[in-house]
């Protein structure tokens, strides 16, 4: 398992600054989720963690190795893995490719295949998919897809970006069950997530970020009792 350390981290698109100063560490085997506003930056911080953004200031520390300039696919070897169905699918190739894209890393056959079972155990409903191209999928189908793919790599840390978007009830929380999972397997894991009392329950750690900046962290339980938290992010009063 690896850890994450962020700190002073400037980032954005173009000549359009998204993140100020932002700084978080998530130590190894912990639960993190980043919450917020639409627009507030929280897919932007993902993305330049993973390196598919470049840092304009600060750093970006993985298992204590300065990553910052490193491109994507090196974090990527090192363990660190997106989920992000917009980033992860290749919609023209079926679901077995995606999968062996994702597994690339892989040396040896038998290593592959034990990693196709693991998936497959995990999401039956992609077996059952194997040869279906994956723009043809279901909202649910993708996002176990994402997940499979990302998981391919064997990560040691998992940044998972708005996993419930899009999707019903039933979905979600089963989707949920197998990012608790996750948890329970001792990974490392900062997610994204729309569903701030469901994100909040499962973390250990918890930061508000709003308008590109850091406006409270701390032990996820306690921001959850958080005045503001409560009246703006859970509807309670």
């Amino acid at each position: 398992m690896s850890s994450i350390d962020v700190y002073a981290l400037d980032s954005g698109y173009g000549p359009v600054t998204v993140l100020r100063g932002v700084s978080l560490s998530l130590s190894e085997g912990s639960f993190g989720v980043v919450i917020g506003p639409n627009g507030a930056g929280k897919s932007t911080l993902l993305l330049t963690i993973a390196g598919l953004l470049s840092a304009r200031h600060g750093s970006v520390r993985f298992d204590g190795r300065d990553v910052t300039r490193e491109p994507a696919y090196r974090r990527t070897r090192c363990g660190l893995s997106l989920v992000s169905e917009q980033l992860n699918l290749f919609p023209s190739m079926t679901v077995l490719e995606n999968l062996l894209v994702g597994g690339r890393s892989c040396k040896r056959r038998e290593q592959l295949d034990r990693r196709l079972r693991e998936i497959f155990d995990l999401f039956p409903r992609l077996a059952e998919r194997s040869g279906q191209l994956a723009g043809t999928l279901s909202g649910g189908e993708r996002k176990m897809l994402a997940f499979g793919r990302a998981l391919m790599s064997a990560p040691t840390v998992l940044l998972i970006d708005e996993p419930s978007n899009g999707l019903a009830p039933n979905v979600v929380e089963n989707l949920f069950q197998v990012i608790r999972n996750f948890k329970l397997r001792g990974m490392t894991v900062l997610l994204v997530e729309q569903h701030v009392h469901r994100a909040l329950a499962l973390a250990d750690q918890a930061w508000l970020l709003e308008r590109g900046q850091i406006r409270l962290s701390g032990d996820a339980k306690a921001l959850a009792q958080n005045p503001y938290v409560r009246e703006v992010y859970l509807g309670q009063h």
